[in-house]
């Protein structure tokens, strides 16, 4: 979770790569006999698609209520609103009309491919804590085998080791969704917004997304 509601998209959000359109169709014909491989790349483009959706959704809620924000460059983040994704589709959860989450996710689509792929990157996405868990984990086992065993020394040693990881966990995370957990969303398109319940029985709202192959478009 995040405690920054506005964010500068040049700071978080500065992506030094051109993704394109038929990566991943390109991918998938190359290499397609992989079991799961097109569900991981569907997953990876849905979770992009997620994202983009809630900032879409949290800048027009913020914007209505601090109108000063209007025509500023910046990303608002609504803490109130998170998702959940699959291969098939996502889970947004949080008060939401069906109208202007179908118009959020058709708008964040839109400026995906008018090249917005900041929009990719959330900073309250779930890879960020499990970058940070596991960056933390391995650099306190680091200096636990590598200092002298006495109490005061390993103490000290994890002290180092969690500041490190929480001043490189937030780059690192960002990082990780930029090349492994997401995916521009160049060949989804929406099937249905419905809403309904997770496996967990939270009520939700589920965007449903099917493939389509970019060279057939």
């Amino acid at each position: 979770m995040t405690n920054n509601n506005y964010a500068d998209p040049g700071n978080f959000f500065n992506l030094d790569y051109r993704p394109q359109p038929r990566q991943d169709s390109d991918l998938l014909q190359q290499i397609g006999f992989i079991p799961g491989l097109k569900e991981i790349l569907m997953l990876r483009q849905v979770h992009a698609l997620e994202h983009g959706t809630v900032w879409v959704l949290s800048e027009g809620e913020k914007k209505l209520q601090n109108p000063i924000l209007e025509g500023r460059d910046i990303q608002v983040d609504n803490e109130t609103l998170g998702g959940l994704s699959t291969d098939r589709g996502f889970y947004l959860y949080g008060q939401v009309d069906r109208l202007d989450l179908k118009r959020a996710v058709f708008t964040a689509l839109d400026r995906f491919k008018q090249g917005e792929w900041n929009l990719a990157i959330h900073p309250r996405c779930g890879t960020n804590l499990s970058v940070a868990m596991l960056l933390t984990s391995g650099l306190i086992l680091g200096t636990h085998l590598l200092l002298p065993r006495s109490p005061l020394t390993q103490l000290f040693g994890a002290g180092i080791a969690f500041t490190t990881a929480s001043q490189l966990a937030p780059d690192l995370g960002k990082e990780a969704q930029k090349y492994l957990t997401t995916s521009v969303p160049f060949n989804l398109q929406i099937r249905n917004i419905a809403r309904t319940t997770d496996i967990w029985g939270r009520s939700a709202y589920f965007v449903g997304v099917e493939w389509v192959d970019c060279n057939k478009t």
